[in-house]
């Protein structure tokens, strides 16, 4: 398997991710949609607080981590609000902006590949437009990220900042400012692996390459007011994260 399917994802204490406990997952999922399901019939309605978490524990006969988890996960929904010492409380529903890229799941790879898609509807489009659009001074910065990353990736760092910025500068340089807008609310999940790793640097510098040939690429086309081969070196890109998190999903 290449290093475009194989991301060497492991923690800093250098032991290899290992797909979560599926049984304990079943479980939080369960209680997290119970949970969902009072709020949204109006059983649990805004600003009400729910049980402790040994009074959750005992309604629902699991364990305080299940709690934990699934509470979490209505968290991040913009669901539920944690007052640290007080209690959780429910909030209002959200109908902003940003409530479509609420609520990623790291621990189903299938919620990262519909993210990434989502992502290849606004990208490759800002990617034409910027090769159509955008300033010298534009292009300047977008190579700017480019060897922000490169400097990163011989130094043994993070890329996870630059990667971002590299995607961020492109939807500047549309000079529409909804793609900015739009990038802005995918916010830090925008780059996967930030999520699913402590230090981005624990990967291997085969797959860092190879993302930084893919975003050369892009920069180019750009540079060069190629708006079909931009969009091209986009697909590819955002494809070629495609493929690596499936390979991971058929791994289990």
């Amino acid at each position: 398997m290449d290093a475009r399917e194989q991301p060497n994802l492991k923690r800093t204490d250098n032991t290899t991710l290992q797909p979560p406990d599926r049984k304990g997952r079943n479980l939080v999922e369960a209680i997290g949609q119970r949970l969902r399901n009072a709020i949204a019939t109006g059983e649990l309605k805004p600003g009400d607080k729910l049980a402790s978490e040994s009074g959750l524990t005992g309604q629902y006969q699991v364990s305080r981590t299940v709690i934990r988890e699934a509470i979490a996960s209505l968290r991040a929904d913009g669901l539920v609000e944690v007052r640290h010492g007080v209690g959780v409380f429910v909030l209002a529903p959200d109908t902003g902006p940003q409530k479509a890229f609420r609520g990623l799941d790291i621990h189903r790879v299938s919620s990262i590949i519909e993210m990434l898609e989502v992502r290849g509807a606004i990208e490759i489009e800002a990617a034409g437009l910027a090769a159509s659009r955008s300033s010298p001074a534009q292009q300047e910065h977008i190579f700017e990220c480019l060897d922000m990353m490169k400097q990163q990736i011989a130094a043994g760092s993070s890329t996870v900042d630059s990667d971002r910025a590299f995607h961020m500068a492109i939807a500047v340089s549309t000079n529409n400012p909804r793609f900015r807008d739009l990038l802005e609310s995918i916010g830090q999940q925008m780059i996967p692996r930030s999520l699913l790793q402590e230090n981005d640097a624990e990967m291997s510098p085969e797959y860092l390459s190879q993302i930084q040939s893919e975003h050369a690429h892009i920069a180019q086309a750009i540079a060069d007011g190629n708006d079909s081969a931009a969009r091209e070196t986009m697909r590819t890109h955002l494809r070629g994260s495609q493929l690596r998190y499936r390979a991971m999903m058929r791994r289990g």
